[in-house]
């Protein structure tokens, strides 16, 4: 499977835009050639990585990330950011029930694909920090656990009543809003809590000056460890297949730098949710990296 001098690496990628640019950026290079698999949604692809490091390179949510870190996964994050989204949007309710204040969501229950999902980690901050509602003031109803297997939900956490969806679990009346991403339903019954979100977005840009990084590239430490000189290509190839950015914000930063701010925020937000076993600073998560690339 593997060439000792041009390994082939296996990598689980659902960026569209990531996966045609690295597709493109390998063609001609010496260091290493890549195999896509197919895992979608790619979410799919995230506890097969860190429970077993089935696949060598793999895009991963920034929480599950830092947690695999915390708990010792043998992975190196690269500051790489393969999706980025702005919040705002995510949290619905039945448009029946608005206008609901974010205030008002105290006591009620708010459904969550898992309680460490990147999108609801990234809320619950805001909600915490934005407008004063704490994770401890809501019932959180999940569907799934956490894709680190040692990971507990705290407390305030429960399954959801049924296997039913978020959207029909909202319709039914069986959880007062919910959180969603990529599958965030087009769908008139439903409105999203946090009102007029681009402007909130904009709004919140603006005083924060973070762009919320959802999913990062990891790597498997025993395939950087045998094959330096290929990682490091393939680093060169992540310059190369950066997406073009065509709005307001570059959605997709690369480099230490470019991440700070944006883990920075979203490591306080882990702390305050109880979602990791040990404080992590941004220096420490990429220090494999460093020491692999020199300098990224």
């Amino acid at each position: 499977m593997m060439n000792q001098n041009r390994p082939n690496l296996t990598a689980a990628i659902g960026a569209p835009a990531w996966r045609d640019g690295l597709g493109r950026a390998q063609d001609g290079r010496l260091g290493f050639t890549l195999s896509f698999a197919e895992v979608s949604p790619i979410h799919r692809a995230f506890a097969p990585t860190v429970r077993e490091q089935k696949f060598d390179i793999s895009e991963l949510a920034i929480v599950t990330a830092l947690q695999a870190v915390a708990y010792g996964k043998p992975l190196i994050i690269l500051p790489v950011t393969l999706a980025a989204r702005f919040q705002q949007g995510c949290l619905i309710a039945r448009r029946g029930d608005m206008p609901i204040s974010v205030a008002a969501l105290r006591g009620r229950r708010i459904g969550v694909r898992a309680y460490t999902q990147t999108t609801g980690v990234w809320l619950r901050g805001i909600l915490q920090n934005d407008y004063g509602v704490p994770p401890d003031s809501v019932r959180w109803l999940t569907q799934e656990g956490a894709h680190v297997a040692e990971y507990v939900d705290p407390a305030w956490v429960e399954k959801a009543p049924t296997q039913a969806s978020l959207p029909d679990l909202l319709r039914n009346g069986l959880i007062d809003a919910a959180i969603l991403g990529n599958d965030l339903p087009d769908d008139p019954d439903f409105a999203p809590v946090i009102a007029d979100p681009p402007a909130a977005a904009r709004a919140w840009y603006a005083t924060h000056g973070v762009v919320p990084i959802n999913h990062v590239l990891v790597l498997r430490k025993d395939i950087a460890v045998a094959h330096p000189l290929a990682i490091r290509d393939l680093w060169s190839a992540i310059q190369t297949a950066k997406p073009r950015q065509s709005g307001a914000y570059d959605m997709t930063p690369i480099g230490i730098e470019a991440l700070r701010r944006p883990l920075e925020m979203i490591l306080n937000y882990c702390e305050q949710q109880l979602l990791l076993p040990r404080k992590l600073y941004v220096d420490g998560i990429f220090a494999d990296a460093v020491a692999l690339l020199g300098t990224c």
